[in-house]
């Protein structure tokens, strides 16, 4: 199934909102599709392509990527770069697609952290990877305890001087390292517009370090990852571990150490409250985020069509929480 085969949806754009990226001139759809599972080297291309498409023929623009998306590490990239190669090359201009480096990417000193040798040679593996010739977003991955953040921030500057790269953003960035950097790259006159962050009701760090405040006083944009706690809120732990769940194919992100009965009285609590507001409990925690206009954009993650269409309806169709609903998602979940 390619786009070439078949005809794109020209109502793509009629539901999706799109939100502006801190003070930026770019639009993110509310919801985007991230590539860190599903996308390595064990998975169907048929599948994966599929994911993409079904994501862009309704509204998801913004496809997320990073240099060791897989498993393998470079495989995430190489699958998406055949999918823009065989299905979505001729709306490469409506596509916003991201890449990172900051974790370990190849042996030695120079394949790994903030280095500017690091950063600069493994954004053109990226593009070589996907095939394309730039990215919208290059994202520094994780803040680096001993390069100097003068010199990870010139990178990003440097990629995008040289045409490799359209803006500039970093990702699980504390807030006060947040205003250091913006502070660097307007000083170098460096779009940088977004931070992106692990956020979901049952991780609040953010809000403990006062970053979505930094975020409006920098004018930079905000998208939560891991919007659903790898899975958690949701209803499939319910009644145990599918075999197809997180827990039982890895592991590795989520354990069955984290099911608690604590915590599943929690996700039961919650999955009552969605469905009081006419929500799965995956909807519920997607508008929960989008709530109140501090983030730009929710990444999501998905295995089936079926769950990319059901999460859209939660950027476009919630409805507003009421005071007293805010207050119980708090009661239950902190």
């Amino acid at each position: 199934m390619t786009c070439e085969n078949r005809k794109v949806s020209e109502t793509r754009y009629d539901d999706m909102k799109y939100n502006r990226c801190g003070k930026s001139g770019l639009k993110l759809p509310a919801l985007s599709l991230g590539l860190w599972h599903n996308f390595g080297s064990a998975a169907s291309f048929d599948s994966m392509e599929e994911l993409c498409i079904t994501a862009f023929d309704n509204g998801i623009t913004h496809f997320d990527l990073a240099n060791n998306y897989g498993p393998p590490p470079g495989s995430a990239e190489e699958n998406f770069g055949r999918i823009i190669s065989s299905s979505l090359k001729p709306f490469r201009d409506e596509i916003i697609v991201s890449t990172k480096a900051g974790y370990t990417m190849w042996l030695g000193p120079y394949g790994d952290w903030g280095s500017r040798k690091y950063l600069m040679a493994s954004l053109d593996q990226s593009l070589k990877r996907m095939g394309l010739d730039y990215v919208d977003i290059f994202y520094h991955h994780r803040m680096d305890p001993e390069t100097p953040l003068e010199e990870t921030m010139g990178a990003l500057a440097q990629a995008v001087k040289a045409g490799k790269a359209l803006y500039a953003g970093i990702s699980n960035y504390d807030s006060k390292t947040m205003i250091k950097a913006s502070e660097i790259l307007r000083q170098l006159n460096c779009p940088f517009i977004i931070n992106q962050v692990r956020y979901s009701i049952f991780d609040r760090r953010i809000e403990k370090d006062g970053l979505k405040e930094a975020a409006r006083q920098t004018g930079t944009g905000l998208i939560a990852f891991s919007p659903l706690a790898q899975g958690l809120l949701s209803n499939k732990y319910l009644h145990g571990i599918p075999d197809d769940s997180r827990i039982a194919v890895s592991g590795k992100f989520l354990r069955e150490s984290d099911l608690t009965a604590g915590r599943l009285g929690q996700i039961a609590s919650l999955n009552a409250l969605a469905e009081k507001r006419g929500q799965s409990l995956p909807q519920m925690a997607l508008s929960w985020i989008l709530r109140d206009g501090s983030f730009s954009s929710v990444l999501i993650g998905a295995s089936k069509p079926s769950q990319i269409i059901e999460n859209i309806s939660a950027a476009v169709n919630a409805a507003e929480f009421t005071p007293e609903e805010l207050s119980e998602i708090d009661r239950i979940s902190l």
